[in-house]
């Protein structure tokens, strides 16, 4: 089992955007030097209280520069928000400036707020993602093509630069609607996914429906992580952020609510259960909190539930931990639990 970590990048009152951005680029280092597999950055935009990172690709070029093995992914690229062609162009570049180590994944994203700030209407989330998708991988696999769909158009364009890893970087889906398990089956995709967002019970069904159309399907799901030398010292240290975490997801995404937008029927319930979620929750479903021992067991414990192919751990969900203590937990983790766990 592969092992990665994951930050949306919030910034909370007391921290300023600047040393946050230090902070995880930091963090990479040490996830390099440390033999993390993967450092994923996902793109959110308008909302400092819940994530800075408007631009994972600029991060994870500056992150290349300063790391020599770790793969640096995008969780996620938000395809319907974005030209096509320059987004082709950026992950190429970033290709190049990591050696071919980039892992480019993508997805659609949820907040109404994203949709309203670029002036795109979320009922045209889905055509818009296929089209980019389709799009960008013809750009990176033919010298010249052309496309014409209902959004995004190209005749006889030649991409510069090319990326590095041929035919093109490792394309990774999120899976978490309903729809998407099995498109990414059909489409022969890798997927990530989360128990935070489907719950346990949902996500082992889509699982179920990914793995059937795909039996050599490859699956990294995300959880909430924090070693300490105790699990009362685990909770102290990360319950104040979960629940930040939950508040301000909760604030982003209730407008799903009110809204009838096709395709995110079932990020609805997800509102409705992150309302009720509290600390139990957290660490009874998904959440990795403890000593060395403790989490040792219970990453074997979820491989066994889950049977994923990467581990990708959330070390600061909220954002609320010094840099100091989230190092303290990577490196923790990294020399005292992935060893039992591979």
């Amino acid at each position: 089992m592969r092992f990665g970590f994951f930050d949306q990048l919030p910034c909370a009152s007391g921290f300023t955007e600047a040393q946050r951005y230090r902070d995880i680029l930091d963090q990479i280092d040490c996830g390099d030097a440390l033999g993390f597999d993967t450092a994923w950055l996902g793109e959110l935009h308008f909302s400092r209280p819940f994530s800075i990172l408007a631009s994972p690709l600029m991060v994870l070029a500056a992150a290349a520069q300063r790391t020599r093995r770790i793969r640096l992914g995008t969780a996620v690229t938000l395809l319907p928000m974005h030209n096509p062609v320059k987004i082709a162009e950026d992950a190429a570049t970033a290709d190049l400036l990591s050696g071919g180590r980039l892992e480019f994944g993508v997805g659609r994203g949820t907040a109404p707020l994203h949709y309203a700030g670029y002036g795109i209407a979320q009922e045209q989330s889905r055509e818009r993602f296929d089209e980019a998708l389709d799009f960008i991988l013809a750009a990176w696999t033919n010298e010249s093509f052309s496309y014409h769909g209902k959004y995004f158009h190209a005749e006889a364009l030649t991409l510069v630069p090319r990326p590095l890893q041929q035919p093109h970087p490792p394309v990774r889906i999120a899976a978490n609607s309903p729809d998407t398990f099995p498109f990414a089956a059909r489409r022969k995709f890798p997927i990530f996914a989360t128990p935070l967002i489907n719950p346990p019970d949902k996500l082992k069904a889509g699982l179920a429906i990914y793995r059937d159309g795909l039996p050599q399907g490859d699956t990294a799901l995300a959880f909430p992580v924090h070693v300490a030398d105790s699990r009362a010292q685990a909770r102290a240290e990360t319950e104040p952020g979960l629940m930040r975490f939950l508040r301000e997801a909760v604030a982003r995404l209730a407008p799903l609510n009110q809204a009838d937008v096709k395709g995110f029927e079932a990020f609805r319930q997800v509102v409705e259960r992150m309302e009720r979620v509290r600390f139990e929750d957290m660490d009874r479903e998904m959440g990795v909190f403890g000593d060395p021992d403790y989490c040792i067991d219970r990453v074997r414990a979820l491989q066994r539930e889950y049977c994923m192919d990467e581990f990708i751990c959330y070390f600061n969900q909220g954002g609320l931990m010094d840099h100091e203590l989230v190092i303290k937990s990577m490196t923790r983790f990294a020399r005292e639990v992935i060893p039992h766990c591979r």
